[in-house]
């Protein structure tokens, strides 16, 4: 038998094969490649993106700020009249505005940092067993640069008191590098008014690689004194007092700015009536204490105001009087409803003004 021989069967070589027929059955055999991209589904996550540009970024933001004038105009006016009421009160409203302040961001951190202990921790370095000393730190920090002190946009690395250090990997970018990126993207938004750069500058924190664990005190820190720029009595504007929720990052840049005016202005407006609190129970105090004699009540009165919260030893530290002389005049205070002891302890008492 002859053997059958097997030869490759090429369709181009055949001239019965029509050339459209065998196109069209190609395409209808192709079944495993993907389709076109207009029919691709829409379930498939999407693939990278490129990070805007400085100039559409900043665009971005001028174009935030033009639709939100009037409401960025209302906002102005009440940090306005925060500063010119700061102006008229005594140096002890602004640390005490800070003491707030700091303590409010710590809880939107997740660091939970009382008034108690936070007060006692800047008057006397004491924490508890159980305190984050840390965390106290961080917060710390903030009731410093609240208070006073160079704005960030002089040097960056010394109000955050952060310095690369001398081990540092040589493929890891400077922080100097990273904090000149940001110094240099916020001067470029010169033309826009305190408050949306300050919002500006809090969002885009993180990407210019200047974030690490707390770096969202830092930044709500930085941004409140960048508000309070272009005023002469605050040092910062508040953020946190009213609630943190204009210090969410979700949306555009104008659902952004929208949120941040609207939280800047709760915080504004519950630092005001803090402050008509404060005047009041002063007012209130002085002629209470008229009667008294020595140093000790005025220099007890200045404490009260300054602190949210007091203890004993706390004001025999402040004040320099015998821890006699205090306990008396805490103890007078409290008999004529000028100050009310929070504790409900015998030790370790701490006490606040009575509304």
């Amino acid at each position: 038998m002859k053997p059958q021989v097997f030869t490759q069967y090429d369709s181009f070589d055949d001239p019965l094969v029509d050339a459209e027929g065998l196109e069209e059955t190609s395409e209808d055999d192709l079944w495993f490649l993907p389709g076109p991209m207009e029919v691709e589904p829409d379930y498939l996550l999407p693939g990278p993106r490129a990070e805007p540009r400085e100039t559409a970024v900043l665009d971005n933001w001028r174009k935030a700020e033009a639709g939100h004038a009037a409401r960025l105009a209302r906002v102005a006016g009440r940090v306005g009249a925060l500063d010119d009421r700061l102006k008229r009160g005594p140096e002890g409203w602004r640390h005490r505005l800070a003491l707030i302040e700091a303590a409010d961001l710590s809880w939107f951190v997740g660091d939970r940092i009382g008034p108690d202990r936070l007060a006692l921790w800047i008057s006397m370095r004491l924490s508890g067993v159980q305190d984050d000393t840390a965390a106290l730190a961080r917060v710390g920090w903030a009731v410093r640069r609240l208070t006073g002190g160079p704005g960030p946009e002089v040097d960056l690395s010394a109000f955050l008191d952060r310095r690369d250090p001398e081990n540092m990997a040589d493929d890891a970018e400077p922080f100097a590098d990273r904090a000149g990126g940001w110094l240099d993207l916020m001067g470029q938004a010169a033309d826009l008014h305190p408050l949306t750069r300050a919002c500006m500058g809090f969002h885009l924190w993180s990407l210019a690689g200047l974030g690490y664990q707390g770096d969202r005190v830092e930044a709500a820190v930085t941004a409140g004194r960048i508000a309070a720029s272009e005023v002469n009595n605050s040092v910062f504007a508040p953020l946190a007092m009213g609630g943190a929720g204009g210090l969410r990052a979700s949306g555009t840049p104008a659902d952004r700015l929208v949120r941040w005016l609207d939280g800047m202005e709760a915080a504004t407006l519950t630092a005001m009536r803090h402050l008509d609190d404060i005047e009041s129970w002063s007012t209130r105090a002085t002629i209470v204490m008229a009667s008294l004699s020595g140093r000790t009540p005025t220099a007890l009165r200045t404490v009260l105001t300054e602190w949210p919260l007091v203890s004993a030893p706390m004001a025999e530290a402040l004040t320099g009087a015998s821890r006699a002389a205090v306990q008396r005049n805490l103890t007078l205070m409290e008999g004529r409803s000028l100050i009310s002891e929070v504790t409900g302890q015998g030790r370790f008492r701490m006490w606040r003004l009575t509304a």
